[in-house]
């Protein structure tokens, strides 16, 4: 990929703009995604298992919930991505995320096995996108009322993890130090 093949304005919702603005124009996003597992992995790395239960304010998200967010949102996306590039016409709906928060089980979990999920999804999600054609890239479709193309659903992708890893840093990782 290239800065020529950044996804241009009204080939994706426009409040995707956060997410995209999050892939610098010097990096290819492929590259982006292969790089974020193990930098999230640093990041959490020894944030205990109570402490992976924290929220920085009252409705929010645990630090598990967000690790399997990304994995949620990832396979979602991915699985758009996929039904794009194959010229599949029919509408694909949204989701509720805060829904699949609530319900997900993840403070259930340890956060070691939600990051390893979230790893293999990542990997999957690698490999879908690696296997597309340039054709397939600049296919479209239309989920939760808007279009989106295949090569814009990459760099949400990047930029969705970007955008989480950077509220783990800033305001649940603070919690724990202020712990200590």
């Amino acid at each position: 990929m290239s800065e020529l093949l950044r996804p241009e304005p009204g080939t994706y919702p426009p409040y995707f703009d956060i997410y995209i603005s999050r892939v610098a124009t010097d990096i290819d996003p492929l590259d982006m995604l292969s790089v974020q597992p193990t930098a999230l992995h640093q990041l959490l790395a020894g944030v205990t298992e109570e402490q992976a239960t924290l929220r920085y304010a009252p409705g929010k998200w645990s630090i598990k919930q967000v690790v399997l967010h990304l994995a949620d949102a990832e396979r979602i996306f991915a699985y758009r991505a996929l039904r794009f590039a194959r010229a599949d016409e029919q509408e694909l709906p949204g989701f509720a995320e805060n829904s699949y928060a609530e319900h997900s089980g993840a403070d259930d979990r340890t956060l070691a096995s939600l990051l390893a999920e979230y790893a293999a999804v990542r990997q999957a999600t690698l490999a879908l996108f690696h296997s597309f054609t340039p054709e397939q890239l600049q296919r479209g479709g239309t989920a939760n009322g808007r279009p989106s193309t295949v090569r814009a659903l990459l760099y949400i992708l990047a930029g969705h993890e970007a955008h989480h890893a950077e509220i783990l840093a800033e305001r649940y990782l603070p919690l724990i130090t202020a712990e200590a």
